[in-house]
């Protein structure tokens, strides 16, 4: 009973792979598109054209019966290019039609020494129908084939048999396992390419998208400070208003006036601070000797330490110009931070990819809010290999983003690069008519 169960799951697995009319179209080369087609469509041709009156003259086969045949063999190699399996059962019916037409003849002897039971065009044609059935099928349907192939020939051959023939079963079958072993090769290749390419790009937007949280994460640490700013004035303030007199005065007022506004700060500050997360080591994160070195809860920078920031980067080897317009006044707290690290990460930009250059930094306080532009010349020398890590825009960006601010980034005329953004204040709506503006496409 067991051997019977193995049995008819055998037969029950080769039913599921060969006995199917499913279409399994050639698919097209990346480099010469039509050329496999081509090379198929000639080598159908030729079949037809050579196994016609190789039948009819040699084989002395009825001009109906070798047309039959031979268009079998050749459509068989056609049909192969979109449905790999029945053009398999196609190509192997038409030599046993050819065997059996042979078989009178050389019994007769009209057709001493004829190749049987596969005729040459037969061979060349069966071989291309292994070929593209192996590019396209698991390997255990292509090996079921080639085994039914060697069937087939020895049924012929070795259990019928014919007379006055020239044998080709065993070079058939050798010519077969070749071919089946190469297109199964090729199709293993085929899928490991492709497979490399999806986990290629797989991990592309994988290493994208963390480069994007880490920055986000690292904005988010940065900002830390300033809403921890505002929440222990709003708890020292809360905590010093009950003891106050009991009756509203102008002193209790102030102070309550005071935790309101500050709360309403605190709360727009923290609404920012949500949407990005990351912690980052404070100690000179863009690399031109500006950082403090100090713990991760040190104050964050603000513009105040702007001509300390030009200073390092000039001794850095950067030339540096800066230039501020309009009524200079404190900003809120994540405006003034932004602002440097915007101004810092451009300058580590112009310091890395624009060796010998002039940048000028330009602020233009407006009532609106604060505009930021750094802009370098073109490079006097080669930029050696960057060691940042591709967030100098995406941070950039981010920063501007996040207090409702445009980025502009682009390459200048003269080849140097433009870095430009408006920073709104909180109290203050965006000017009229501003708009965001287009983001450089990739980070520097």
């Amino acid at each position: 009973m067991r051997g019977g169960n193995r049995v008819q799951r055998g037969l029950r697995v080769l039913r599921e792979d060969l006995w199917t009319v499913r279409a399994d179209p050639l698919p097209p080369s990346v480099w010469l598109r039509w050329l496999p087609h081509g090379i198929v469509w000639l080598a159908a041709f030729g079949v037809l054209v050579g196994a016609v009156p190789q039948l009819q003259e040699h084989g002395h086969v009825a001009a109906g019966d070798a047309f039959l045949i031979g268009l079998g063999q050749s459509g068989a190699v056609v049909l192969a290019l979109w449905r790999p399996i029945p053009a398999w059962w196609l190509s192997t019916a038409a030599t046993v039609l050819g065997a059996v037409a042979l078989h009178g003849p050389l019994a007769a002897g009209q057709a001493d020494d004829f190749t049987w039971p596969w005729t040459s065009a037969g061979i060349v044609a069966h071989l291309f129908v292994l070929l593209l059935l192996a590019l396209r099928v698991r390997t255990r349907v292509a090996a079921e084939a080639l085994v039914l192939t060697g069937l087939v020939t020895y049924v012929l051959q070795g259990q019928w048999g014919a007379a006055n023939h020239q044998s080709t079963g065993v070079v058939t079958m050798a010519l077969s396992t070749v071919v089946v072993v190469l297109g199964t090769a090729l199709r293993g290749r085929r899928e490991a390419r492709a497979e490399l390419v999806q986990q290629t790009t797989l991990t592309a937007e994988e290493r994208a998208r963390r480069t994007l949280l880490e920055e986000r994460s690292r904005i988010a640490r940065e900002l830390h400070d300033v809403v921890a700013h505002h929440m222990s004035v709003i708890s020292i303030q809360a905590q010093v208003a009950p003891h106050l007199v009991t009756d509203p005065s102008d002193e209790l007022k102030e102070h309550l006036d005071g935790i309101r506004k500050n709360a309403l700060e605190a709360l727009t500050e923290l609404r920012r601070v949500l949407g990005v997360l990351r912690s980052e080591d404070p100690a000179d994160p863009y690399g031109i000797g500006s950082g403090t070195g100090a713990a991760p809860d040190s104050p964050q920078p603000t513009l105040d330490r702007l001509a300390s920031l030009v200073e390092n980067t000039r001794a850095a080897g950067l030339d540096v110009l800066t230039e501020i317009t309009g009524e200079a006044r404190p900003l809120s707290p994540g405006v003034e931070l932004s602002a440097y690290r915007i101004v810092q990460e451009a300058l580590s930009n112009a310091l890395r990819h624009a060796p010998g250059a002039t940048v000028r930094v330009e602020l233009a306080y407006a009532p609106q809010g604060l505009r930021v532009r750094v802009v370098n010349s073109r490079p006097t020398r080669p930029a050696p290999p960057s060691p940042g890590a591709g967030h100098g825009l995406l941070g950039m960006r981010e920063r501007a983003v996040m207090l409702g601010g445009t980025l502009v980034t682009s390459e200048t005329s003269t080849g140097g690069f433009d870095v430009a953004c408006f920073l709104p204040s909180p109290k203050d709506p965006r000017p009229d008519g501003e708009s965001p503006g287009p983001t450089g496409e990739e980070d520097r």
